[in-house]
C-alpha cells in the first residue's frame, strides 16, 4: 500500500474539530497549546468550543484548520503510518509542508495566521465572490471564464466540479452562462473574496516577508503542489506558496499525478471527509480513508493489522 497523506482547506471547519483528539493524545494537545502560542488566537477555545461565526472568520479559520490537522497527525503518529507523498488543499498546503518537515508546526500556524490576515485584508480591499459550477466539464468552464472580464478557475475539486473566483457580477454571469450550458447547479459559497484569484493578489506584499524570516527544510516526505501539480523540492517552496494566492487548486490534477506515481491509499488528516469524497471522485479504484477523531483513527489501525 503506497500511502499520500492529504490535509484539508478552508470549509471542513466545524466546532469541536480536534476536541475527542485532544482529550485522548497529550501530543494532539500539545499542538494546540504551541499553534496558540504562535497564532496569538486561543485556538483551544476557538476549535472545541467556537462559537462558528468566529471560527469561520478567514484568519481565524485558516490557523485554526492547520493545527487540528497537525493535532490529527500527532495522534495519528504512533501507528508508525510513514506516507510516500503529502498533499494539502489551498490553506492545508501548509499542513502538508509541516507533515513533510519541511516546516515546524510553529512556523505553519505562523504562518496561515498571517495568511489569513493578509487575504481578509486583501478581500476588504476588492471584494469578491467565489462559486462552484458542478456537472460541467472542467474545458466548459474555463471556456466561460476567458469570455468574462474578472472571473477565473479557482478551485478544480474533481471531474465535474470547479469552483470559479471573481468579481460578484462576474461570478453571476458565469453561473448563469453555465446554467444555460448544462450545469447541474452552481452554488455560491459564503466567502467575503475572490480567493485563488488576482483579485487577492494584494495579499502577496504582505505574506512574503514572513515566508523569508522562517526555516525551511528539504521535503522528508515527497510534496506534491497543487499549483503545479507536481512533486516540489524544498528551494521551491516559499515561491509556491506566494503563487498559491492567486493561482488556482489544481487538486484533480494532483490527485491523478500521485496515482500515477503509484499512490493507492488517501488518508485525509484533520476535520471532515471533504477531500477523501473528492479523491474518490478523482479515481475509483484508490482508498480512501478519513481520520479525523479516534473511532476514524481505529478504523485506520484495523485496516493496516490486515
Amino acid at each position: 500500500m503506497t500511502v499520500a497523506f492529504c490535509f484539508p482547506g478552508q470549509g471542513s471547519q466545524d466546532v469541536g474539530m480536534g476536541k475527542a483528539f485532544a482529550e485522548a493524545s497529550a501530543a494532539a494537545r500539545a499542538v494546540y497549546a504551541e499553534a496558540s502560542e504562535a497564532s496569538g488566537l486561543d485556538l483551544e477555545r476557538l476549535c472545541f468550543e467556537g462559537p462558528i461565526e468566529e471560527l469561520t472568520q478567514t484568519d481565524v479559520q485558516q490557523p485554526a484548520l492547520v493545527a487540528t490537522s497537525l493535532a490529527c497527525l500527532a495522534a495519528l503518529e504512533p501507528l508508525g503510518l510513514e506516507p510516500a507523498f503529502v498533499v494539502g488543499h489551498s490553506v492545508g498546503e501548509y499542513s502538508a509542508l509541516a507533515a513533510c518537515g519541511a516546516l515546524s508546526t510553529r512556523d505553519a500556524v505562523a504562518l496561515v495566521r498571517e495568511r489569513g490576515l493578509a487575504t481578509a485584508a486583501a478581500a476588504r480591499e476588492r471584494p469578491g465572490a467565489m462559486a462552484a459550477v458542478i456537472g460541467l466539464d472542467d474545458e466548459v468552464v474555463e471556456e466561460l471564464c476567458e469570455r468574462i472580464e474578472d472571473v477565473w478557475p479557482a478551485n478544480y475539486n474533481c471531474p465535474g466540479q470547479i469552483v470559479v473566483s471573481g468579481a460578484p457580477a462576474s461570478v453571476e454571469r458565469l453561473c448563469e452562462l453555465a446554467t444555460e450550458r448544462g450545469a447541474r447547479r452552481t452554488v455560491t459559497l459564503r466567502v467575503t473574496g475572490a480567493f485563488h484569484s488576482p483579485l487577492v493578489a494584494s495579499a502577496a506584499a504582505r505574506l512574503r516577508p514572513a515566508l523569508d524570516t522562517v526555516a525551511w527544510h528539504e521535503p522528508g516526505v515527497r510534496f506534491m503542489s497543487t499549483v503545479t501539480a507536481s512533486v516540489e523540492l524544498g528551494e521551491r517552496l516559499p515561491g509556491l506558496l506566494i503563487d498559491q494566492l492567486t493561482a488556482p487548486v489544481r487538486f484533480t490534477q494532483a490527485v491523478a499525478a500521485l496515482v500515477s506515481s503509484g499512490a493507492d491509499a488517501f488518508v485525509e488528516v484533520g476535520p471532515g471527509q471533504v477531500l477523501a469524497g473528492l479523491v474518490r471522485r478523482i479515481d475509483r479504484t484508490v482508498r480512501t480513508l478519513s481520520v479525523g477523531d479516534p473511532a476514524a483513527l481505529a478504523k485506520l489501525e484495523e485496516v493496516l493489522e490486515r
